[in-house]
């Protein structure tokens, strides 16, 4: 990761960037190991599903509040060795969800985790933009792979090393933790030498694409963005939450043959998230976002009435589609806003994990009162909302 010569040319940065998608599989399946524990949790504890979902708002508050303002902070101010403290959070919140002795102790340890991923990602969404070249829709969508693949990944690892050997056994995962570290400070390093050559005059700046969109319809294009991540995420939060307490009740499977459920459907969406961004390069991110959210709908609507083999394949189905949506609309966003790369991907991160966190919190506690099945049926009409991107200006496809 040396930087041996005097410029820094606009290329894509392969290394660079697969390393830090890499770092964020790492972070993402240490988070996933959230909800993949939350049955033997709620047997451990008795907990109710309103608690279940209170555990998963205190992780997405505390890593979507702080977000925004660390990515307006560092577009000003970067900080390469953040991406290494942040996930020195994360190492932290995992010892104390292994030793947890009660529920106030448990959102303590998922709050720590959460201040983790809001330290992470904005500047780790720079250094795969400062990676990228000018491919910006294929640089977010091999970060964002990286990403959904930790998550896929980590159910399959807990099933496999924790729920057959008791809850203690999370302690294994700081492993992974350190080894993050310890490759986010190498990542720090390359972009503290841009950050010198670039101050220097040395590197090359990537070219910026200006619209000339008013502020008014920039702003209303924001909102309906922001109305499309509630769409995909509040859907998501259902399935990567409750997709196994669903399993189940429905079909009576044990927890790991759920987690077993739950991984294929994270892994669709690791493979659907790698289609978004290139396909938006090409072909307009626009019609991507379209497809993605509203072409996940008949699937959604399907799910809650088929049998166990069926569920399996439309959630794998849908998976693929929906996952395509982010890169989508990040890349998106940082166009209608350009420069603002840190603000731009804090804010969106940020109202991810927040919709995920009320959303949670809202169905843990309408599936105490009508039950986990009712859930289903209901969240299988969010995609439809995917309609109003048709009112999305078309910023035209990168040449």
């Amino acid at each position: 990761m040396n930087v041996a010569n005097n410029t820094i040319p606009q290329r894509t940065v392969y290394p660079i960037l697969f390393t830090i998608a890499f770092t964020h599989f790492i972070n993402d399946l240490l988070q996933a190991i959230i909800p993949s524990v939350y049955p033997m949790l709620k047997t451990s504890f008795s907990l109710s599903f309103a608690q279940i979902g209170m555990i998963t708002f205190t992780f997405q508050v505390m890593a979507s509040l702080l977000q925004p303002f660390i990515g307006i902070y560092t577009d000003r101010k970067p900080q390469p060795y953040s991406l290494a403290i942040g996930m020195g959070f994360t190492l932290a919140g995992l010892i104390l969800l292994s030793q947890s002795s009660g529920y106030y102790s448990i959102l303590v340890a998922v709050g720590c985790v959460g201040i983790g991923s809001s330290v992470f990602h904005p500047e780790s969404s720079r250094v795969a933009y400062l990676a990228s070249g000018g491919k910006r829709g294929l640089a977010q969508s091999i970060f964002q792979l990286g990403g959904n693949a930790g998550s896929a990944t980590g159910p399959l690892l807990v099933a496999l090393i924790v729920i057959p050997y008791g809850r203690g056994n999370i302690i294994w995962f700081t492993l992974v933790a350190i080894l993050g570290i310890m490759i986010l400070l190498k990542i720090a390093a390359w972009y503290k030498a841009h950050l010198i050559m670039r101050a220097a005059g040395k590197a090359g700046h990537l070219a910026e694409e200006h619209h000339h969109l008013s502020k008014q319809k920039v702003i209303a294009s924001f909102i309906i963005l922001i109305l499309l991540i509630f769409s995909k995420y509040f859907y998501l939060v259902s399935m990567t939450n409750y997709f196994t307490f669903y399993l189940i009740e429905q079909f009576h499977l044990s927890i790991q043959q759920s987690q077993l459920f739950l991984f294929a459907f994270l892994a669709a969406v690791a493979a659907g998230t790698l289609l978004g961004g290139p396909l938006g390069d090409r072909f307009g991110r626009k019609y991507v976002i379209w497809f993605s959210i509203l072409g996940a709908a008949p699937f959604t609507l399907m799910l809650p009435h088929a049998n166990l083999f069926w569920t399996g394949v439309l959630a794998v189905i849908t998976g693929v589609i929906i996952a395509s949506a982010f890169s989508a609309i990040l890349v998106y966003a940082q166009e209608l806003i350009p420069g603002k790369v840190g603000m731009v991907s804090g804010l969106f991160f940020g109202f991810a994990f927040g919709v995920a966190g009320i959303g949670s919190a809202l169905l843990g506690r309408l599936a105490d009162h009508s039950g986990i099945v009712y859930v289903f049926h209901i969240c299988a009409f969010l995609p439809l909302l995917g309609i109003i991107t048709g009112l999305l200006p078309n910023l035209g496809k990168k040449k």
